[in-house]
């Protein structure tokens, strides 16, 4: 067996970082994007929304909720943008109803959705449609969560899939969770006619990270411990939001955090190319089960289908976190 030495393998994970990082920067503008969550209840939801923020790459121009609970997502939401200084980005109440609470409620206990300085929208589906049709260049969803309000802006204007570019936290393609059998995945099986709606949709052009990829992404040891020791204002509500989610009494109980599925996709959104990545175009479709299959009679996709550097991208994850990414905007 090939073996190489630690010091060789930290400098190909710094050849990587920097190709990554060269990618992103060569950029010409910023992209437009929306993030489509289902944040409240599992925390990497919050993760994602938090690098997406610190992505100078991609111009978020709305959020929007997914999978019911409308309000208190909007409510996690309005106040992490409110921290970030982002109010200009407007929210909208995606499909699925409005009641509901979750794990991250302690941290919107007192935090009034009427109070956010920015733009909410009660019709968020329509405000997705809105966004797309606004947009003089293709604009990319970001869906990290069960596809009820993409399927229901697909529903009413379907032409809106071949002005917009698809980019999902989705499916099962080789490997499972933990890396076992091929299984359903949560944003599918939530909802499968939904998931059928979105990722057989005629998009202008779509990419996933199946978990085969984004199932393996959890930040541990020194990495981790330099969030903690941030002092970035994000940062910290974003530790306290997983506080609280985790159910701990103090930050200092966190040691690493949970499978960061959903930041896959907003690295996935940068432009330009993935070295971190290995993507293969692939033909797939949803099964009645939730599951994801390989079919000469699927929908084409670029798939997120194995990992070339993933020390790489904890650092690449780190450094985007912390506001240390490197990339200018030009």
């Amino acid at each position: 067996m090939l073996r190489t030495s630690n010091t060789a393998a930290q400098a190909l994970s710094a050849i990587a970082l920097s190709l990554s990082i060269s990618a992103a920067s060569a950029a010409p503008a910023r992209f437009p994007v929306v993030l489509d969550t289902d944040i409240g209840d599992d925390i990497d939801d919050t993760w994602a929304l938090a690098m997406l923020l610190r992505s100078p790459q991609l111009d978020l121009r709305l959020v929007t909720t997914t999978y019911g609970k409308a309000e208190y997502r909007a409510r996690v939401i309005a106040k992490l943008l409110t921290v970030a200084g982002r109010t200009d980005v407007p929210i909208g109440l995606g499909a699925g109803g409005r009641e509901g609470t979750g794990k991250q409620q302690a941290w919107v206990e007192d935090y009034a959705l009427a109070s956010y300085a920015g733009t909410v929208h009660e019709d968020g589906v329509q405000s997705l449609i809105d966004a797309i049709n606004a947009s003089p260049v293709p604009l990319t969803i970001i869906s990290i969560g069960p596809s009820d309000t993409v399927a229901a802006a697909l529903g009413r204007q379907p032409d809106i899939a071949g002005r917009a570019i698809f980019v999902g936290m989705q499916g099962s393609v080789r490997r499972g969770y933990e890396g076992g059998a091929v299984c359903p995945e949560w944003n599918l099986r939530a909802n499968i006619p939904a998931a059928k709606a979105a990722l057989m949709a005629p998009w202008k052009q779509m990419v996933i990270t199946p978990l085969d990829t984004c199932g393996l992404v959890r930040l541990q040891g020194a990495r981790f411990a330099a969030l903690k020791r941030c002092s970035d204002p994000v940062i910290q509500a974003l530790l306290e939001n997983y506080r609280v989610w985790a159910g701990k009494n103090s930050i200092d109980e966190l040691t690493e955090s949970s499978v960061l599925f959903d930041t896959v996709a907003v690295y996935l959104a940068w432009p330009g190319a993935k070295p971190l990545l290995t993507m293969e175009d692939l033909r797939i479709v949803v099964r009645d089960d939730g599951t994801t299959a390989l079919d000469a009679l699927g929908m084409p996709m670029s798939v997120a289908a194995a990992w070339q550097d993933l020390e790489a991208y904890y650092d690449l994850l780190v450094q985007t976190l912390s506001g240390e990414h490197p990339g200018p905007v030009r």
